[in-house]
């Protein structure tokens, strides 16, 4: 298998639903077994619900997996316009309602923690229309001071707000360097990342011109600095039980992140699992360990 075919599988596995002016792509497992709600899973920037691809078949092994992938990432639509992470929560809570699920189990990476954070907060508001039963977050910018942010994330935040032009867009090739540069460094024995996974989530970046989007999409790094108190406070905040989940080679969301939330937390139990020798991306770079701490949280 090549990461077409794989891209390919993927896409089998779920649909593109019509979600207000949206083309949202969803997969459903619809597990009959097991009395734990749904899990609904957010995925990050730049990639897509493909990162899970290696683990939802533990995740999923007794329990109903609904994962999306946001608007301009992946599969689902790409227009080019302003993106708002207050807008992407807006699909999110449209398409659990859509699937008619009242309570969830949340499970989010990177971006999707701060799309979680605007779930929780509204939850805590009394605004949000499902539950979230339990949580596990893992690897993302929460604290947006303590984040090292990449040379190629600096470059495409300091580009205007609109789409590039497409010969100087990143290609295939230059985005899975741009995603290996994330994980480990080669040559431990904990990140064993498969390259075709890491193939496959580059080609769902540039997949209808996703590349071209990048410098508008980045521009939920300002979103998260205006929204710090609000997104990271809930998740320090909310009363469902958290556990995080973390690789601790991590270049960008660096392990002293999980210290500042524990911090912050003041003693409520907040299990932590500290994946050793893996970076940004756990769910690719040790997939089994991942999922195995994911359950143990859940």
């Amino acid at each position: 298998m090549d990461a077409a075919a794989l891209v390919a599988d993927w896409a089998s596995r779920g649909s593109v639903e019509r979600v207000g002016d949206d083309s949202v792509f969803v997969i459903d497992t619809q597990a009959a077994s097991g009395s734990a709600p749904p899990l609904l899973v957010l995925h990050g920037f730049p990639t897509s619900s493909i990162d899970f691809a290696g683990v939802l078949g533990t995740l999923g092994a007794d329990r109903r997996v609904v994962l999306l992938d946001l608007p301009g990432f992946g599969l689902s639509g790409k227009p080019d316009r302003a993106y708002s992470l207050f807008a992407q929560a807006d699909v999110v809570e449209a398409v659990v309602a859509g699937l008619g699920i009242d309570e969830v189990d949340l499970l989010t990476h990177d971006m999707g923690d701060s799309v979680g954070g605007e779930l929780l907060a509204r939850g805590i508001d009394g605004e949000l229309g499902f539950g979230v039963r339990r949580r596990v977050l893992t690897n993302g910018s929460i604290y947006l001071d303590l984040a090292h942010l990449t040379d190629g994330q600096a470059l495409l935040e300091a580009l205007p707000d609109e789409a590039i032009a497409a010969d100087a867009a990143p290609d295939v090739d230059a985005l899975e360097r741009a995603l290996t540069d994330t994980l480990a460094p080669p040559g431990g024995t904990a990140s064993r990342p498969d390259p075709l996974h890491v193939r496959a989530a580059a080609v769902l970046v540039v997949h209808e011109g996703g590349n071209r989007l990048l410098a508008r999409e980045i521009r939920y790094l300002e979103e998260r600095r205006q929204n710090e108190e609000r997104w990271t406070g809930a998740i320090e905040r909310h009363p469902a039980p958290l556990t995080v989940v973390w690789g601790d080679h991590d270049p960008i969301a660096v392990w002293p992140m999980t210290d500042e939330l524990l911090r912050k937390r003041d003693g409520l139990d907040t299990p932590r699992t500290r994946l050793e020798g893996v970076g940004h991306y756990p769910m690719v770079e040790a997939p089994a360990a991942f999922a195995s701490a994911v359950l143990a949280g859940l």
